[in-house]
């Protein structure tokens, strides 16, 4: 089992930052995947960003792109969501998440307990 603990979230004015933190425990394996994801009331639950295990990639969405930048810390095992120029369509809750696969195949998709962030205008 992977735990997933995230902080930083809060309200914020238009126009305004935030850094997400999401650190890591448990079972978790060499190369893994690390994202962000957000939900807002009434819609789906949609990616933000995802940085890769191993070369460290990264992909946005379109709508954070510029505005966003997801990092990680290996050796903390902690990703990060530096949220700048933010603005109220940015308010939803926002979740961690952990995917890595196993030798066996076997899939691993964990989540974080999410976290609100509030953006106001």
């Amino acid at each position: 089992q992977v735990q997933l603990v995230e902080s930083g979230g809060g309200l914020v004015q238009a126009g305004g930052s935030l850094r997400l933190s999401c650190a890591a425990s448990g079972s978790i394996l060499s190369i893994y995947d690390m994202g962000w994801y957000r939900q807002s009331p009434g819609k789906q639950r949609e990616l933000v960003a995802v940085i890769r295990g191993g070369g460290g990639s990264t992909n946005y969405a379109d709508s954070v792109k510029g505005r966003f930048t997801i990092s990680r810390d290996n050796a903390k095992n902690t990703v990060y969501l530096q949220m700048n120029s933010l603005k109220p369509e940015d308010t939803a809750v926002y979740y961690c998440n952990l995917y890595q696969v196993r030798m066996t195949y076997s899939v691993e998709n964990y989540w974080g307990q999410g976290t609100q962030v509030t953006v106001s205008s």
